[in-house]
């Protein structure tokens, strides 16, 4: 969907016209539901946070500025979504941790799920003959599996990441170059 084709959706949305919200759905969702599960690190959560996400762009419809970016304006949204899913988590997980001290509760392990207590190592030099997505996305860090993220199922320019992650683009693509041959050493193409 081009920057225009959104624009027009925003505004049959203000207009209260439910299919303008479909379109956007079903151009976004995978968009979405991946910068949300990078960051919550659970498929469950990520996908409750994804659905919140589209009922907020309802909601907040008539906020959006054309001309910006759409895809960033988009990227900030459910990032800040999922920031703020992870601090009202976090919250309940300390709390219930503090009212049961003795051993490890149900809570706490999933507490460790959610914020990716248990990351699994891959040694760089394995060649390995299939990988998921998602196993390939495991040897990256979080900067980098943002980026291609971004990148990738976003379909955004070095200069839109660089402007939604404010960092400099020489950096980005740096960070993007890393992480591409890391996945190709990984067998992953």
């Amino acid at each position: 969907m081009t920057d225009q084709e959104f624009d027009q959706c925003i505004v049959r949305m203000q207009q209260g016209e439910k299919e303008a919200l479909k379109e956007v759905y079903q151009d976004y969702l995978s968009f979405v539901y991946a910068i949300a599960l990078d960051i919550l690190k659970n498929k469950e959560n990520a996908e409750d946070v994804t659905s919140d996400f589209f009922i907020k762009i309802w909601n907040i419809s008539n906020s959006y500025r054309p001309g910006n970016g759409h895809k960033a304006w988009m990227a900030r949204i459910i990032k800040n979504m999922t920031i703020d899913f992870l601090r009202k988590h976090k919250k309940e997980v300390l709390m219930d941790i503090l009212e049961d001290a003795s051993g490890e509760s149900e809570t706490e392990s999933y507490g460790r799920s959610i914020y990716g207590g248990d990351c699994k190592s891959v040694v760089e030099e394995e060649v390995m003959v299939e990988m998921s997505v998602e196993e390939a996305l495991a040897v990256l860090n979080s900067a980098e599996r943002e980026i291609i993220t971004l990148k990738i199922m976003g379909d955004m320019t070095f200069k839109e990441i660089a402007a939604l992650l404010d960092q400099p683009m020489g950096t980005v693509t740096w960070k993007y170059q890393n992480a591409i041959k890391k996945l190709r050493r990984c067998g992953y193409e």
